[in-house]
């Protein structure tokens, strides 16, 4: 990476007609904005389909893209919906928030409408993706298929023969469902021909996207259901331990995030196959790829099943540097990123470090009064240059809204640091971002939340907490060419503009 810039929004967060930022044109409008204000990338959550919980980092497959990101507008020209159907769906009433029961109601008939009405078999470029992507797509399109016919319910709870993928039952339901797997493909061939148009244009602008993958499946995903032979499971395919955090000064009780854990050895033993062709899938998707929780693969927290908290986990070792040799040698060199937040110990700093993939700095973790030091390594003197910095990311405040929450202390702290006792607090935003900005990083990515000096009303998400996150959105109004030129500025003065 060369000393850049970015702005950290998710497609969800774009401004929309029908209820949920998509591949529509603000997509495209929004990269032209990104390019004028002097941005080399784009940062995004991710893609996957979205179960319970409405959360990108829990999703029914690793390898499928979420159909509410594809454009109903798009539809529209292609003549299988019309304006008026889309203009009668109720997709909510506020423009700011994604109001995810109703797009659940609203979209998926709308989505129905246009396949029965697509010819799609007919299609050459739609048979060449299904048989292009049979590897993935066969298994996920019948897993959506059947957790449709048995009401949503987990796969866990499906009947005996199709939970354990009796042939039998496979046959039976391929014949059954036949005309519901074939929509549940024409999803995904619409979701990827609209996502690669998008990103073919975003990089002949310039703008280059950084995915998130999340190192876990969801327990509910095709990917678990059609191999049991990954993850910690059972005969029954019922897990014998799942992922969380432990207990810390943020949580009593840990995390208890539920996701099955990898059989390491099984992994180890293939070669990392499966792995390898999910980082390769990736870097087919995106630029430069961020994997969420990148201490997992150095030691991970294994808690019971059937636990009630995180307390009664232990930590394992996972593969280490091992995974990322063997990735480079299938793939070669490719960019990613190592997300190493939190609780770091020396080997996963070595891990990271091996790897040569940059690390995360974020400006929230510096002004702790528990950790005061000019050493912290969130301080932006101590920034290193392969690293990429942030104020915060998606699971943090905003940082308006962090430092209003922080104590009388750590903005005592925060102020001392810019040298600055007198811009009253709505304007500080601008401060903090100039301080990581003017840093050694070579990347430096912003929440388009801080740019607008948003306070938490408008953060992504609440870590621990369930029903208002991965909601907000931009009206469209914000984009102004003031705040882009000022954004603009700012990136020229760090030296961080690439090309214009």
């Amino acid at each position: 990476m060369k000393r850049a810039a970015g702005i950290l929004m998710h497609i969800s967060s774009l401004p929309s007609r029908y209820g949920i930022g998509c591949f529509s044109k603000s997509a495209y409008d929004f990269v032209d904005w990104l390019k004028e204000a002097g941005q080399t990338y784009w940062q995004i959550l991710p893609l996957g389909p979205t179960s319970y919980g409405d959360s990108p980092y829990q999703s029914f497959s690793t390898f499928a893209g979420n159909p509410y990101f594809i454009s109903l507008e798009a539809l529209v020209e292609e003549g299988v919906l019309t304006e008026e159907e889309c203009a009668e769906a109720d997709f909510g009433e506020d423009a700011r928030d994604v109001d995810y029961q109703k797009l659940y109601e609203a979209r998926f008939p709308l989505l129905r409408k246009a396949y029965e009405r697509s010819r799609i078999s007919e299609n050459q470029e739609y048979r060449r993706f299904v048989e292009e992507n049979q590897w993935w797509l066969a298994d996920y399109a019948l897993f959506m298929a059947v957790k449709d016919r048995f009401g949503g319910a987990p796969w866990a709870e499906w009947a005996e023969d199709i939970r354990l993928r009796w042939g039998n039952a496979m046959d039976y339901y391929r014949r059954e469902l036949y005309f519901d797997i074939e929509f549940q493909q024409y999803l995904q061939f619409q979701f990827f021909k609209q996502w690669r148009a998008l990103k073919a244009y975003a990089n002949h602008k310039g703008i280059r996207l950084i995915g998130d993958i999340p190192i876990y499946v969801a327990m509910d995903s095709a990917d678990t259901w059609a191999h049991p032979e990954l993850f910690q499971l059972d005969k029954n395919n019922i897990p014998t331990a799942v992922a969380g955090c432990p207990p810390d000064g943020f949580s009593a009780d840990g995390q208890l995030w539920g996701n099955p854990l990898y059989r390491w050895d099984y992994h180890r033993d293939t070669g990392y196959e499966w792995w390898v062709t999910r980082l390769w899938y990736c870097f087919q998707l995106y630029d430069v790829v961020r994997i969420d929780h990148f201490r997992g693969f150095d030691e991970y927290y294994a808690i019971p099943y059937g636990e009630t908290s995180a307390v009664n986990g232990r930590w394992e070792k996972g593969p280490g540097i091992d995974l990322f040799r063997r990735v480079e040698e299938r793939l070669g060199w490719h960019e990613v990123i190592a997300e190493d937040l939190g609780y770091v110990t020396d080997s996963v700093r070595r891990l990271v470090k091996d790897s040569g993939f940059p690390g995360m700095k974020v400006l929230e973790f510096a002004f702790d009064s528990r950790d005061s030091g000019s050493a912290n390594d969130y301080l932006p003197h101590n920034y290193t240059e392969n690293s990429v910095a942030y104020t915060g990311t998606h699971d943090n405040e905003t940082i308006a809204g962090w430092f209003e929450s922080i104590t009388e202390e750590e903005r005592q702290m925060a102020r001392k640091y810019l040298c600055d006792y007198y811009t009253p607090d709505g304007e500080l935003p601008r401060a903090f971002i100039s301080l990581v900005m003017r840093s050694s990083s070579r990347a430096c990515i912003i929440p388009m939340q801080d740019y607008l000096g948003y306070g938490n009303g408008c953060r992504m998400n609440r870590p621990s907490t369930v029903g208002t996150n991965w909601r907000w959105r931009l009206t469209g109004e914000e984009l102004t060419e003031k705040l882009k030129q000022e954004i603009l500025e700012m990136t020229k003065r760090y030296g961080r503009v690439l090309f214009m």
